[in-house]
C-alpha cells in the first residue's frame, strides 16, 4: 500500500509515522508514506496558494492551480493509473471500518488535506474519488484526519500488525464494540480480574466477552445495536 499525501504543512506527518507501528510498517515495505508540499507547486512568485473566495465570505480558498500540479507530478513520478483520491473534508461521508476495508485493497491512495475554508471545487470535480470525514467537527486542516485514514487503513494490510488475527477481534467487528480487556496483576487496588477469563474454559471466555461486546454496544451505540439485530434477522 502506497499513501500520497497533499499538504500544505508536511512537518506534521514526521513525528507521528517515526514510531510505534507505522515506523516499523514503513521499515518492512509494508506500507509507504510520500509528503508533498503543496506549496511547492505554487506558480505564484510569493509560493501563494490561497485567495479570497469568489461572492465574497469569510476566510481564503486553496487555489486549484498548486493542488493540480502536485497531484499530476504524484501521478506521473508513480505512474498511476486513475488513483484513489481523498480529500479530507467535513463535508464527505464520515469515515469507519468498512470504508477503511475497502480502501485497504487499493495499491495507491492520495489523501488531498484542506485548509482555510477548503479547496475550489474544481480540484474536487477533476481530480478527486471520495470525500472523506472524521466526524461532526471541525478542525484546522485535513493532516489529523490523514493521519487517521493512513493508521487506521494500515492495520489492515497483511503484515502489519503484530498477528494476524489482531484486528479481527477489535471494536466494530460485525458493529460490535470490544469487550473489556485485562493483564497482570490479577487484583488490582482490591478490583479483580472475572473469573470466567481465568478458567481457561475458551467456549466461556468467547461468550463472555460476546456479551461484554453487546452490552457495550448497546450502551454506549445504539446506532451500532440496530445494524447488529438487523443482520442477525437476515441470517
Amino acid at each position: 500500500m502506497r499513501f500520497h499525501v497533499m499538504t500544505l504543512f508536511p512537518s506534521i506527518f514526521d513525528a507521528y509515522l517515526n514510531e510505534s507501528m507505522m515506523k516499523k510498517a514503513i521499515e518492512n515495505k509494508k506500507i509507504s508514506v510520500d509528503i508533498y508540499n503543496i506549496r511547492d507547486f505554487s506558480k505564484n512568485k510569493h509560493k501563494k496558494v490561497d485567495d479570497y473566495p469568489f461572492g465574497g465570505g469569510a476566510g481564503m480558498v486553496m487555489t486549484p492551480q498548486p493542488i493540480y500540479d502536485t497531484y499530476d507530478h504524484i501521478v506521473k513520478k508513480n505512474n498511476l493509473k486513475n488513483p484513489k483520491v481523498v480529500y479530507l473534508t467535513p463535508k464527505g461521508k464520515v469515515f469507519n471500518q468498512t470504508i477503511a476495508n475497502s480502501l485497504s485493497k487499493e495499491e495507491d491512495i492520495i489523501l488531498l488535506c484542506g485548509h482555510y475554508e477548503g479547496i475550489d471545487q474544481r480540484i474536487i470535480d477533476l481530480i478527486v474519488t471520495d470525500e472523506i470525514s472524521i466526524g461532526d467537527y471541525v478542525l484546522t486542516g485535513g493532516e489529523l484526519p490523514a493521519l487517521i485514514l493512513i493508521d487506521c487503513i494500515s492495520r489492515l494490510i497483511p503484515g502489519v500488525l503484530g498477528k494476524e488475527e489482531s484486528f479481527m477481534e477489535e471494536s466494530f467487528k460485525d458493529n460490535l464494540l470490544e469487550y473489556p480487556q485485562y493483564t497482570r496483576p490479577r487484583e488490582f487496588m482490591g478490583m479483580k480480574v472475572p473469573d470466567v477469563l481465568l478458567s481457561g474454559n475458551h467456549k466461556l471466555i468467547d461468550e463472555w466477552r460476546k456479551n461484554k461486546s453487546i452490552q457495550i454496544t448497546s450502551e454506549r451505540r445504539p446506532d451500532l445495536m440496530k445494524k447488529v439485530i438487523k443482520n442477525d434477522k437476515n441470517k
